[in-house]
């Protein structure tokens, strides 16, 4: 959560280069926005607008999601010192700030905003009274206690400091330019060469280059990386929203993910499959979409004879029992969940082994495993994640494949694109679900996850409460919800008794029903959408995909912000 972004560059630039780059960010988050040129600091509440005001050698940036403080300027980043002279952005969390800023309230300081981002201005400042910047710094990262990526500037100094604890950070190099940001993608267009910032690290940039120090301030050698990104670069020019347009590439990155298992990915997919095999216990830890996405993976490898586990990453440790026989398997979009990685710190200490299934190379999740793949879904600017799930998916639907479980992943591209000739008919089911407060997606086995992955979407995108469930358990609770023209949208793959039965259930009781099947004479012509394939586990990913276009349509219909929904923000780094 949040975006930041520095540059320094041998030659001037305008604060609009600045905001550019900050802009391919904003999918962390779009509460409030900011920048610092050196000279002066300019705030805005809102969507980041992109305009030059003013050149300098140096800047840095941020898009806020609001964690500590309300939506307002002055809550807005950069913050400054009580002197002025400090400016910082930040990303994460300073927990021990209140004993910070009363400590600094006694000596004098007063605070401009209610975050706990600004005690980091003002501790900075009162550091350098007794010391130099080189030795404030590591007596900065020593005092503050929680998670931060911060950048830091002084006035008349050309040069960003950096430091860094369990928020993502990382600088790349381009052309006489040292950008540092919260990822990859707000450079990936101008360089593939990158370094990323371990824990407690320090960075020191100007225009003639950079250097790295440790913690005690020892000057520490980082090397360079090659990094790979996978980028479509069309932008919305087709699609009226980036959801849309992410969507709508699905059977390409799917086609590409295919293709990298059978070729470049080919040695680590097969040592996954070594270490699965060697493993008494495997246990997936994931959030939100990436965990519906393993819920399936579960599905598919329960189907082959494998004991499998997964578990929502933030209640990993009450609930999972790791030792060294147990193989985590951490799924995140970002790589960079906090969530999941306080998870995996956690197997780490009771000697479990870690591999990962990410999308953004070289990220923390990425370089805490042992091995790790890449879903090679591309970045994702929608806030929803509609590609990466079906990409993870996708993945692990191969995995319980080299396992025996009998499907032909290869045509699956294909199938998502049939299934995209229905959207008419999507958008007309949508449209009458985006007419009710409430709406209820019903599942068994193999679309019980897909079920739940459905009502996030369209909680997400439209704000239509959508609770998705196993139809079994209707009668405990849920079917006393079910009024006259309630929407339930059961997912029913091939001819389930069981689940024609539930619907049948509320039905009696007034449900408007809509179905998803892949039973070729199931349901009517105008509420039913019929999907392409056989009983061989891609039904319950091309089900994703019709329930994806549902949601997207339904937002549509009621004019919300769909790329960028209210009090949601892309990358969870915090917890």
């Amino acid at each position: 959560m949040c975006g930041i972004v520095g540059i320094v560059s041998e030659k001037a630039f305008s604060s609009r280069t600045l905001l550019e780059r900050l802009k391919r960010l904003e999918y962390r988050g779009y509460d409030s926005y900011g920048v610092f040129d050196g000279r002066e600091v300019r705030k805005r509440i809102g969507g980041i607008r992109v305009e030059g005001r003013g050149r300098s050698t140096a800047g840095i940036a941020h898009t806020r999601w609001a964690t500590h403080g309300g939506v307002s300027e002055r809550n807005a980043h950069p913050h400054l010192s009580c002197d002025g002279r400090i400016a910082i952005v930040h990303n994460g969390i300073i927990e021990n700030y209140e004993e910070i800023k009363k400590d600094l309230v006694r000596k004098g300081h007063s605070f401009a905003s209610e975050t706990d981002s600004e005690v980091i201005a003002h501790l900075l400042e009162d550091l350098l009274r007794r010391r130099s910047i080189e030795e404030a710094l590591p007596a900065l990262i020593r005092a503050l206690a929680g998670t931060f990526a911060v950048l830091i500037m002084i006035k008349g100094r050309d040069k960003i400091y950096a430091i860094k604890r369990d928020s993502p950070l990382v600088l790349g190099t381009a052309d006489g330019r040292t950008i540092l940001a919260s990822d990859i993608y707000a450079f990936s267009d101008w360089t593939n060469r990158a370094a990323f910032f371990d824990n407690d690290e320090i960075a020191v940039v100007g225009p003639d280059g950079h250097r790295f120090f440790d913690r005690n301030g020892k000057r520490i050698r980082k090397p360079l990386r090659t990094f790979r990104w996978e980028e479509e670069r069309t932008g919305k020019r087709r699609a009226k929203h980036y959801m849309l347009k992410e969507i709508l590439e699905e059977p390409s990155v799917v086609r590409r993910l295919l293709f990298s298992l059978g070729h470049d990915q080919k040695p680590a997919f097969h040592k996954l499959l070594r270490l699965i095999r060697r493993s008494r216990k495997v246990i997936f830890a994931s959030c939100g979409t990436s965990y519906h996405a393993t819920l399936l993976g579960a599905y598919y490898l329960h189907q082959v004879g494998m004991e499998v586990q997964t578990l929502i990453a933030s209640e990993f440790r009450h609930f999972a029992k790791v030792d060294r026989d147990t193989l985590i398997v951490a799924v995140s979009q970002s790589g960079e969940t906090m969530d999941v990685i306080d998870a995996l710190k956690y197997a780490q200490a009771n000697g479990g082994r870690i591999v990962s299934i990410v999308n953004v190379p070289h990220s923390t999740i990425q370089r805490m495993s042992e091995l790790s793949l890449n879903i090679l879904a591309g970045p994702e600017i929608c806030v929803a994640s509609t590609k990466a799930f079906v990409n993870q998916a996708a993945l692990l639907l191969k995995l319980a494949q080299a396992f025996g479980f009998k499907v032909n992943c290869d045509n699956l591209p294909d199938r998502i694109q049939t299934l995209f000739k229905a959207r008419a008919k999507i958008k007309a089911i949508a449209e009458r679900i985006a007419r009710s407060k409430d709406a209820y997606i019903i599942g068994r086995g193999l679309t019980y996850p897909i079920a739940r992955e459905i009502a996030l979407k369209i909680k997400e995108t439209s704000y239509i409460h959508a609770e998705g469930m196993m139809g079994g358990e209707l009668k405990h609770g849920t079917i006393a919800l079910i009024e006259s023209g309630t929407p339930v949208v059961s997912l029913i793959n091939n001819n389930d008794a069981d689940i024609i039965s539930n619907t049948k259930e509320v039905e009696a009781r007034g449900a408007k029903i809509f179905i998803l099947t892949n039973h070729p004479t199931l349901g009517g012509s105008e509420d039913t959408v019929h999907i392409k394939t056989g009983n061989d586990g891609k039904f319950g990913i091309l089900a994703a995909v019709a329930g994806q276009l549902i949601a997207y349509y339904a937002a549509d219909a009621l004019g919300r912000p769909i790329d960028k929904p209210r009090n949601l923000a892309k990358s969870v780094t915090v917890k």
